[in-house]
C-alpha cells in the first residue's frame, strides 16, 4: 500500500502562486508515476500533471502548460506542484495519485490517491 498526503492548498488572488506537495509513504519503491488531478464544484476529475518516480517524464494538460511546473524530491519521497498565474479558473480540489506501471492522464490507472486540498483562486 500507499499512503498519499497533500498539503499546501488555500486562498490565493488571482495571478499569484501557491505549492502544493504530495507527500508519500508506505511501499513508496512501487511507485512509477504521481500525478495531479482537480475537482471543481459540479464538474468531473480532471488531470493536471504527472512526472515519472525518477523525473525522466512529465506531462501537463494544455490549460496549465507554461503555468503549473510538477517536480519531485526522491529523498523526499515528495511530489510538488509549483502553480503560478493562477486563475479563478483554476479553483478545485487538487488531488495526488499514484500509478505502479505507467505515466498518463487517466482517472481509472491510478491506483493510490490522496484525500485533496482545496485550492481557492479569487478574481
Amino acid at each position: 500500500q500507499v499512503q498519499l498526503v497533500e498539503s499546501g492548498g488555500g486562498l490565493v488572488q488571482a495571478g499569484g502562486s501557491l505549492r502544493l506537495s504530495c507527500a508519500a509513504s508506505g511501499r513508496t519503491f512501487s511507485i512509477y508515476a504521481l500525478a495531479w488531478f482537480r475537482q471543481a464544484p459540479g464538474k468531473e476529475r480532471e488531470f493536471v500533471a504527472a512526472i515519472t518516480w525518477s523525473g525522466v517524464r512529465t506531462i501537463y494538460t494544455d490549460s496549465v502548460k507554461g503555468r503549473f511546473t510538477i517536480s519531485r524530491d526522491n529523498a523526499k519521497n515528495t511530489v510538488y506542484l509549483q502553480m503560478n498565474s493562477l486563475k479563478p479558473e483554476d479553483t478545485a480540489v487538487y488531488s495526488c495519485a499514484a500509478d505502479r506501471n505507467y505515466i498518463g492522464s487517466s482517472v481509472y490507472q491510478y491506483d493510490y490517491w490522496g484525500q485533496g486540498t482545496q485550492v481557492t483562486v479569487s478574481s
